[in-house]
C-alpha cells in the first residue's frame, strides 16, 4: 500500500513538474528547467558534499564565462556558485567548530600560501582600485579554500586521489576530443588554433598551460606497477591525447614546458646531485651574462615568425626582432617592472594590472597589437604580474611557494612508501614544472580551468606528505622497536 502510494507520488509529482515546465517555456521561461538540477546539487550540498566537490572538478573544463555588463561581473557557470557555496560552508564549519587539522596548518606549504593570501588582502586594502582587487582577492580565496583546504580532507582517502586525478583527465580528454575535431575542419591552420578553443578556453595558451600542467600526471600512471594493464594502457592512450592537444595548440610556451619538465625527469630519474644541477645552472646564468651582448645580437638574427609550420613555429620563439607576440610580452613585462618601480613595496592591487599599465609603455616599446586600453590582458607573468600588483613581496611569497612545491614533491618521490605515491608525487611535479616554466611567459591562476588543478596536485602533494608518509621520528622509533 504505501509502495503504490510512492509510486503514484513520483508519477504526480513527475506529471506536474512537465506540465508547469510546458507551461513557462509556452511563456518564454526557461530557468525552470534547470530545476531538478538544483535540487540535486543542494541535496548532494547538505548530504554528500565529496561527491558535489567531485562532480564539480569533472565540470569544470566544460564551464563557460557568463557576464553582464550593467552589474559589472563574469561568473563560471555552472560551477563557481557551488564552489563559493563550498567556502561559505568550510568558514561556517571553521567558525562552530573551531578546529582543522594541524598538520596542514603546520606544513611549509599551507603556510607559505597563507602568508601569501594575507600579503594580497593587505595590498587589496592599498590598491589603486580596491573593488577590483577585493574581487580578485575573493576570487582567489574560494579557489584556494575549495581545492586546497576542502580537498586535503577528501584525500585522507587514496581512492580520492585517484578519482579526483581520473574526473579532471577523463573531461580534459573529451574536450580536447571536441576542439580538435572542430580544429580539423578548418585544416588545423595555426590562426584558428587560437579561437577554436573557446568557449571552454578563452585562448590556445590558457588550454595548452592546463594541458601540460595534466599530462605528466598521466604518463606516470601508465607505468605505475600497482595498477591494472587497462589502467596503465588507458593512462597511456590519455596522454598521447593530451601531447596531441598541446601541439595543435601551437603554443610555443606550452612546448617549452614540456621540453624542460623531459629534461627534469631524467635528472630525478638518474639522481643527479643537486650540487652538480646548482653548479650547472650557475655556469649557464655566468656564460649567460658574460656573453649577453653575443646572445642578444643572435636574437635579433633570428626574423623567423609564428608559422603553421611546426618546427618554423619552434624557431620564432627566439624572435625578439619581428615576431609581434614576442615583441608585445617584452612591452607588457617592462611596463610591469616600471609599475614596479614607482610602487615597489605595495603594487598597484591585486588584478589592476590590466588597468593601469598603460601609461607604463614607452612608444618604442609599441607592437602592431599594443593597446592603451587596458583590453588584452594581463603582465603576462606569474611572476612579474604579482612584482607589478603586490610589490616585491607579493612575487617572493609566490615563488617561494613554487620552490616548496617542487621540493615537497621530489621529497615525497624520494621517502613515500608507497610507489604509487612515489610515482604519483612524481608525476604532479613535473606537471608543476611545466606550469612554473609556463608562468615565466603567461598566467592562468585567475582562471577556474587553471585553479583546479593547480590547488588540487598542491593538495595532493601534501596530502601524501602528512598523511603516507612517515615523519623521521616516527622511522627513528620503528628502527629502534626492531633492534
Amino acid at each position: 500500500m504505501i509502495e503504490s502510494f510512492r509510486i503514484k507520488l513520483f508519477y504526480g509529482a513527475a506529471l506536474a513538474f512537465i506540465a508547469l515546465n510546458m507551461l513557462f517555456i509556452a511563456n518564454e521561461i526557461y530557468w525552470f528547467m534547470a530545476l531538478p538540477a538544483a535540487l540535486v546539487v543542494v541535496l548532494l550540498f547538505f548530504f554528500s558534499l565529496d561527491k558535489l566537490l567531485l562532480a564539480v572538478v569533472f565540470i569544470t573544463p566544460f564551464t563557460f564565462k557568463y557576464g553582464n555588463e550593467g552589474m559589472g561581473f563574469t561568473v563560471n557557470i555552472p560551477t563557481e556558485p557551488i564552489i563559493v557555496a563550498i567556502m561559505c560552508l568550510f568558514f561556517l564549519r571553521l567558525f562552530y567548530e573551531q578546529r582543522y587539522d594541524i598538520k596542514v596548518i603546520k606544513h611549509p606549504i599551507t603556510i607559505l600560501l597563507i602568508i601569501n593570501l594575507l600579503w594580497m588582502f593587505v595590498t587589496s586594502v592599498t590598491s589603486e582600485i580596491p573593488l577590483v582587487s577585493f574581487k580578485f582577492f575573493i576570487s582567489r580565496l574560494w579557489f584556494v579554500v575549495t581545492f586546497y583546504f576542502v580537498l586535503i580532507q577528501l584525500f585522507k582517502q587514496p581512492e580520492k586521489i585517484r578519482l579526483f586525478l581520473w574526473l579532471f583527465g577523463t573531461s580534459l580528454v573529451i574536450i580536447i576530443g571536441y576542439i580538435t575535431f572542430k580544429h580539423s575542419t578548418y585544416g588545423f591552420e595555426r590562426q584558428v588554433g587560437t579561437w577554436v578553443v573557446r568557449p571552454f578556453f578563452n585562448d590556445h595558451t590558457n588550454y595548452s598551460a592546463v594541458l601540460a600542467l595534466v599530462a605528466p600526471v598521466f604518463i606516470i600512471k601508465a607505468f605505475i606497477g600497482e595498477y591494472s594493464v587497462l589502467r596503465k594502457r588507458i593512462a597511456l592512450i590519455f596522454f598521447f591525447v593530451f601531447v596531441m592537444g598541446i601541439i595543435f595548440s601551437y603554443s610555443r610556451a606550452a612546448w617549452v614546458s614540456i621540453a624542460v619538465s623531459f629534461a627534469a625527469f631524467w635528472i630525478l630519474a638518474l639522481k643527479i646531485d643537486y650540487k652538480l644541477i646548482f653548479a650547472g645552472l650557475v655556469l649557464l646564468v655566468g656564460t649567460a651574462f658574460i656573453f649577453q651582448d653575443s646572445i642578444i645580437m643572435s636574437l635579433e638574427r633570428n626574423r623567423q615568425e609564428s608559422s603553421g609550420d611546426f618546427r618554423e613555429h619552434a624557431r620564432s620563439v627566439t624572435n625578439i626582432t619581428s615576431d609581434a607576440s614576442n615583441l608585445e610580452r617584452i612591452n607588457r613585462w617592462r611596463a610591469a617592472l616600471r609599475m614596479f618601480e614607482e610602487r615597489p613595496i605595495l603594487g598597484w592591487g591585486p588584478g589592476t594590472y590590466q588597468l593601469v599599465y598603460a601609461p607604463f609603455q614607452l612608444s618604442e616599446d609599441h607592437t602592431i597589437i599594443t593597446t592603451n586600453f587596458g583590453d588584452l590582458g594581463n603582465a603576462h607573468s606569474e611572476y612579474l604580474g604579482p612584482l607589478a600588483e603586490s610589490g616585491i613581496l607579493g612575487m617572493l611569497s609566490f615563488m617561494a611557494l613554487a620552490l616548496w612545491v617542487i621540493v615537497t614533491g621530489v621529497q615525497n618521490f624520494k621517502r613515500a612508501p608507497s610507489k604509487e605515491h612515489r610515482w604519483l608525487s612524481l608525476g604532479i611535479t613535473l606537471g608543476f614544472i611545466t606550469y612554473f616554466v609556463h608562468g615565466l611567459l603567461n598566467n592562468f591562476l585567475d582562471t577556474d580551468k587553471a585553479s583546479v588543478p593547480f590547488w588540487g596536485f598542491m593538495a595532493i602533494l601534501v596530502a601524501i606528505d602528512i598523511y603516507y608518509t612517515p615523519r623521521k621520528r616516527n622511522l627513528q622509533e620503528h628502527h629502534a622497536h626492531k633492534k
